[in-house]
């Protein structure tokens, strides 16, 4: 149960915006409002989950692929260069 009252300003463009997609999926504009925040400011567990699938979504890294490091000779040898 909602327990805190908020008064905002909003130009034509965005409140119009907003009353057009209450219109559209019946509710009302309070209710389209919460759901904007909650989409852009997520609780802290729900960014964790969002993190979490990002992390789960990204390309496998390779590991145990052997890097070969050049002995001290092929180090000068660079340096050198």
């Amino acid at each position: 149960m909602s327990s805190h009252r908020l008064q905002l300003l909003l130009d034509e463009e965005r409140y119009e915006r907003i009353v057009t997609l209450a219109k559209q999926r019946k509710t009302s504009v309070a209710a389209v409002v919460r759901e904007a925040i909650d989409r852009g400011l997520p609780s802290a567990p729900h960014r964790r989950v969002a993190a979490q699938n990002r992390i789960l979504a990204a390309e496998p890294m390779p590991v145990g692929v052997r890097h070969v490091v050049p002995d001290a000779d092929g180090v000068t040898g660079l340096l050198e260069s």
